[in-house]
This record gives C-alpha cells, structure tokens and sequence, in this order.
C-alpha cells in the first residue's frame, strides 16, 4: 500500500481544497493518508517564503488569475460550501497544536473535519480559544482535553520539530504532498500526485 505524505496547516485555503479532493484519489489507488501538521507561518520563516499577497501582491493580475483558478477547481469539485474565511489571516498556532493533540488523542480525522469546516465553511475566527473551543465541543470533540494538551511543552514542541523536518524535506510551502521521496507542490499537481500514487501501488 502507498503512502501519502501530507504537509498540512488550515490557514491554507488550498490545504481545505486538497483535503475534500483527496479521499477520491486513496480510493482509487489504494493509498494510505499520514497528515503532517506544520506551522505554515515557520516554514515561510525557515525557507524565506512569503504568503502569495505579500509575494505577489504587486504583479498585475496575478492574484486575481489565483482566485479565479480557486474558483474553477470549487465548481470542478462540487466544493460548494466553501467560504473565504473573513477573518483571514488566521493565526493557527493553537488549532495546529490541537491536531497534534488530536493525533495523540486518537481523533485525528474527526478534527481535522471540525476546524476545516469551521475555518473555511462557518468562517469562524480560529485564534481565539473560545472560538476553538466552542467550535471543537459543537463538532463533537473533547475540547477540555484537546485544550489542555495544547498548552503542553510536550505538543509545542511536536509541531516545532515537524516544521523543521518539513523544510528539511524541501517544503516551502502548503499544501504539499509525498510520494516516497517525490515531492509534489499545491492542489494543481494532485493529478500527478494520484498518477506517482497508482505507479508506487504497482511496485
């Protein structure tokens, strides 16, 4: 069975878009998902990146052709309850650090489904505990615990060291993807990530 290796962060829309699309592609290949939780903030520190507004905020056009490319891909994917979250940027430090929690805790998925949903589908404001507790107990999920866990030295650290390894890995940016030891960079190449997926099945 081949894996897929996720660098993940909600602050990113586009880690919103692959997520939805990505349970189709396992489907059909037969692949594993591992979610890695990263600071997309200490990657941009860590590799000098900076976030598409910044990078290209002064290039005619080009954050307009990005929005519209956003839109084609919600239509192809029937993504209808996306919405742009209103209060972006987000700081995810605490929900990143609730995902490492909720790896520990055993539930990771359903997590990860709340806080999308709450990001990019409610536009809730995601940095502030109340908001993310509130958000966290509606969906379901034990958000004394997964609370408590987040202000550990222990999940800090966690998600410390996965950014670091992340960038040592050549990550620079979210969302991106491994198959073995191919890296593949935003939802646009998620065609090329099922194809590496399918040919890594057959070996």
């Amino acid at each position: 069975m081949p894996t897929l290796d996720f660098i993940f962060d909600f602050g990113s829309p586009n880690a919103y878009y692959s997520y939805k699309v990505l349970p189709a592609i396992l489907a059909r290949t037969g692949a594993e998902l591992v979610i890695h939780p990263v600071l997309l903030g200490g990657i941009f520190k860590i590799t000098g990146n900076q976030p598409p507004m910044l990078a290209f905020g002064g290039v005619k056009g080009k954050l307009e052709y990005e929005m519209l490319e956003s839109k084609r891909f919600a239509e192809k994917h029937q993504l209808n309850d996306f919405v742009f979250n209103s209060h972006f940027p987000v700081n995810t430090v605490s929900i990143m650090r609730g995902l490492v929690a909720a790896q520990e805790l055993g539930c990771e998925q359903q997590y990860i489904e709340v806080v999308l949903s709450a990001m990019w589908e409610q536009s809730l404001k995601m940095d502030d505990p109340e908001v993310i507790a509130a958000a966290l107990k509606d969906g379901g999920l034990d958000a004394g615990a997964i609370m408590a866990l987040i202000q550990t030295d222990a999940i800090k650290e966690k998600l410390k060291a996965n950014t670091q390894a992340a960038a040592d890995r050549g990550v620079f940016g979210i969302p991106t993807f491994f198959v073995g030891d191919e890296m593949f960079f935003g939802k646009e190449r998620l065609g090329q990530v099922e194809e590496e997926l399918a040919a890594a099945g057959k070996t």
